[in-house]
């Protein structure tokens, strides 16, 4: 499934799930393995579920959601419940992914089934409880988001730009040497004015900063 956008702004800085994580939990016979991992986009998050089913071919269920952008955000997300009673597993497990401070985030729980059914209720508390449990033990690093410049200076400015850069975090793709000095970087949005005023500061108006993307 997925949803329009819910028209939220995107935050520059957020966590994502820094590694696969697993979890284990056995719920009165039943077996519950839940992981998480990244799913920056739709293609990656199936990808990542089709790993995760392939592992466990021999399960009574692999149930899963993703959220494949900030957290919170409902533009690109996916569910399913795989075979369980519907609305029993994977909205449950969507609503966890979607209130948790995690994003571009993918989980998988899978069930062996263990004898004794658990009713509606007790599979949605199962399979959220999953989800939140591999939640609080999730390693996360952070996701800053970046636009694409160029960045076009003499040599005399380079040893600034390169702190500048340094200091805001961003990230250089390529630098060329030629006549004058090209860099391509990644630069956290909120700083691209700030980066135009001081490579115009340091060149004396000569140096220019052109967004790719």
């Amino acid at each position: 499934m997925n949803r329009p956008s819910s028209g939220r702004k995107t935050p520059e800085v957020y966590l994502v799930p820094a590694r696969r994580h697993r979890v284990e939990d056995v719920i009165r016979g039943s077996r519950f393995i839940t992981t998480l991992g990244r799913a920056p986009d739709p293609e990656s998050a199936r990808a990542f579920v089709h790993g995760v089913e392939d592992e466990f071919v021999d399960a009574t269920h692999n149930c899963w959601a993703y959220v494949a952008g900030p957290p919170g955000s409902t533009a690109r997300v996916g569910m399913s419940d795989a075979g369980e009673p519907h609305g029993t597993a994977g909205r449950p497990m969507l609503e966890m992914l979607l209130h948790s401070a995690v994003g571009e985030v993918a989980a998988v729980v899978t069930r062996y089934y263990g004898g004794t059914k658990l009713g509606r209720g007790g599979l949605g508390r199962a399979y959220s409880g999953g989800v939140k449990l591999a939640l609080e033990s999730l390693p996360t690093q952070r996701r800053i988001l970046r636009r694409r410049v160029r960045i076009e200076v003499a040599y005399a400015a380079v040893d600034r730009l390169h702190q500048y850069l340094d200091e805001v975090e961003a990230v250089r793709e390529d630098e060329d040497y030629g006549a004058r000095v090209q860099i391509v970087a990644g630069v956290p949005e909120s700083r691209l004015a700030e980066l135009e005023r001081m490579v115009a500061e340091v060149t004396s108006g000569a140096g220019s900063v052109s967004v790719l993307d």
